[in-house]
């Protein structure tokens, strides 16, 4: 299972959208922090160290605290924060989860970890097509009061064995941009460092991996 990164290199993947001059929709990815730079993709290009006042493709940085980013995006200011959903600008459709595609950036580990909502509820995804459907700790669902109890009793193969968890439907999922509804989980009583993001929800998508990035396009 994996663990959370003791370095400094941020492992959140932020993605927001904008709608420029109405003809395209921009996406950024804030993928770490070093001191006051911040590593930004746009559009899935290579990863960008940039210093404040620097602008990498129409996205200017204005400042680094801590764990979170300020940029400007088409004369409007946005702060992303690591570990918090993503952020979504510009159009109302976007706003409402009905975009069509998430670009993903890997970490140092080659894992693809991203802010996202569970029933409108902030959680931390970490991509995993190994798992058959979207799979949480009881700590992550009962802060984000998932009735789990209610759910059917099912046997789980884990690392350290045997365990029994809990199945049930979840209202709806959110990445980035896009969104789905009704869709299979099931808790587990062990800790989690991440929210799984297994093939209950990925199978919506179609996936391409290119290098380190990773796309997932909405089926229809």
């Amino acid at each position: 299972m994996p663990q959370p990164s003791l370095l400094r290199r941020c492992v959140a993947c932020l993605l927001l959208s904008s709608t420029v001059a109405g003809a395209w929709a921009q996406s950024v990815a804030l993928t770490g922090v070093s001191g006051t730079r911040a590593l930004v993709v746009v559009d899935g290009t290579a990863p960008k160290f940039l210093s404040a006042g620097q602008t990498h493709q129409g996205v200017k940085l204005l400042g680094v605290a801590g764990d979170t980013a300020t940029v400007d995006v088409g004369g409007r200011q946005h702060t992303l924060r690591v570990g918090e959903a993503p952020v979504s600008i510009g159009s109302s459709a976007s706003a409402s989860g009905t975009g069509e595609r998430v670009v993903l950036t890997a970490d140092g580990r080659g894992h693809f970890v991203a802010g996202g909502q569970i029933n409108g509820q902030s959680v931390r995804f970490l991509i995993d097509t190994g798992a058959t459907n979207i799979i949480l700790g009881e700590a992550d669902a009962r802060r984000i009061n998932l009735p789990f109890d209610k759910g059917q009793k099912v046997g789980v193969s884990t690392a350290n064995g045997q365990a029994v968890g809990h199945m049930l439907r979840l209202q709806s999922v959110r990445l980035g941009d896009v969104q789905v509804y009704d869709v299979a989980a099931i808790v587990l009583p062990q800790a989690m460092p991440y929210v799984l993001l297994g093939n209950s929800f990925l199978t919506r998508f179609q996936m391409l991996r290119q290098n380190d990035q990773l796309t997932l396009q909405k089926r229809f």
